[in-house]
């Protein structure tokens, strides 16, 4: 379990009762691509086929998460928030008052989310907190640089820069250290990546550049890291594989997440498994490539089924970034003692711990504690999920 995030805060943050300025911009559609298997929204084109496919937004119940965590301390905050769905909604719904930048748009821009933060810049906030993911990151890196202090709160689907708190309540919790306690700042990298490529299964990622951001490293995410490919974690990998293979069950529906060390299962049951997206394999068999939430949920419809992970290099999330298709409603049913988590010993080394941020808390409560991790042929670890 995170301590920090339940933590008190100190005396100092009592006693200080200055008023902070906070600006707040959400980006509605980030993150909608990912339940539907599509890996991002950038473009208009990628986000009408997300309507289509049944996308719903999730960026707004996570701002509000954000703000609930600050309401105790809303007399405290001034907040300058972008108009309607870009911040101003979930402001109201959470019960703050804001000052509002911007015009009511049925659909907003990269260039809307520009205009208000650099609004936000010039009214000269304290700290810049945005919801969304890296498109997000590099719309603001554009143009506050390092002159603004600012914060992600992940609402995104790839989310590889190092902006990010874990999740909303951790950014709330930030926030507040931040601005009454004197939480130091770091230059964090902001990533991204080509979402063509990365839809047809290549990482082509780019570093955009450095924004100021508070830095906490219990409550902040690294930068995405990619495995080391060694003859030695290739062999790694291999042991892995053969052994999950061979305990495979017939009749059971394994849903097998992305990354090297998953995909290395299909190499090795000479099935075409994605790099980048969900798979699902019945008696060792591939039935269905790169699907979405509601494949999945067709699938293992009153069937058992197995969710086979790995954690994301540097940053140790195994749900709630880059596997959005394994959704909270596809953990309920399939249940925390079918979870399978995989793990070569070089990713684990730079890892204290596994994370979770799925978008529901009361999955995420569920799934934190130990959980065993498979680093080689019958060879396995406990750690602890936060």
């Amino acid at each position: 379990m995170c301590i920090k995030v339940e933590k008190k805060l100190s005396p100092n943050f009592e006693n200080d009762v200055s008023l902070k300025t906070v600006g707040f911009i959400v980006n509605p559609i980030a993150g909608m691509g990912g339940a539907v298997g599509l890996k991002g929204t950038d473009g208009k084109a990628i986000l009408e086929r997300a309507i289509i496919l049944g996308a719903k937004p999730i960026a707004p119940a996570r701002a509000e998460s954000f703000l609930s965590e600050l309401k105790p301390f809303k007399e405290r905050i001034r907040l300058i928030a972008g108009a309607r769905g870009m911040g101003e909604d979930e402001a109201r719904n959470c019960g703050f008052a804001c000052t509002v930048l911007g015009k009511k748009k049925k659909e907003t821009t990269a260039e809307d989310t520009m205009k208000i933060a650099r609004r936000i810049k010039d009214a000269g906030a304290d700290l810049l907190v945005f919801c969304g993911g890296d498109g997000t990151a590099r719309d603001v890196l554009n143009v506050v640089d390092t002159n603004l202090p600012v914060l992600g709160v992940p609402t995104g689907v790839k989310m590889h820069s190092a902006v990010f708190a874990v999740g909303p309540r951790a950014a709330a919790r930030i926030a507040m250290e931040f601005l009454w306690e004197e939480l130091p700042l770091r230059e964090a990298e902001v990533m991204d990546v080509d979402e063509e490529a990365f839809r047809e299964g290549r990482v082509s990622a780019r570093l955009y550049g450095y924004v100021l951001t508070p830095y906490e490293p219990d409550l902040i995410q690294g930068v995405k890291m990619a495995s080391p490919m060694t003859e030695s974690e290739m062999r790694n990998q291999a042991a892995i594989a053969i052994y999950i293979i061979e305990n495979m069950k017939q009749e059971v529906v394994y849903i097998i997440g992305p990354g090297t060390t998953t995909r290395t299962i299909g190499d090795l049951l000479d099935e075409k498994k994605t790099l980048l997206g969900v798979d699902l394999f019945c008696n060792k068999k591939l039935i269905a490539n790169d699907v979405n939430e509601k494949q999945i949920l067709e699938k293992v419809e009153r069937k058992t089924a197995q969710i086979i992970v790995t954690p994301i290099g540097g940053q140790g999330f195994i749900f709630g970034r880059g596997n959005q298709q394994i959704s909270p409603e596809v953990i309920r049913i399939v249940g925390r003692d079918n979870i399978v988590v995989i793990a070569a010993e070089g990713k684990l080394r730079s890892l204290k711990s596994l994370r979770v941020d799925t978008g529901d808390p009361s999955i995420d409560d569920a799934l934190r504690g130990y959980i065993k991790v498979i680093t080689d042929y019958k060879t396995e670890r406990r750690m602890r999920v936060e």
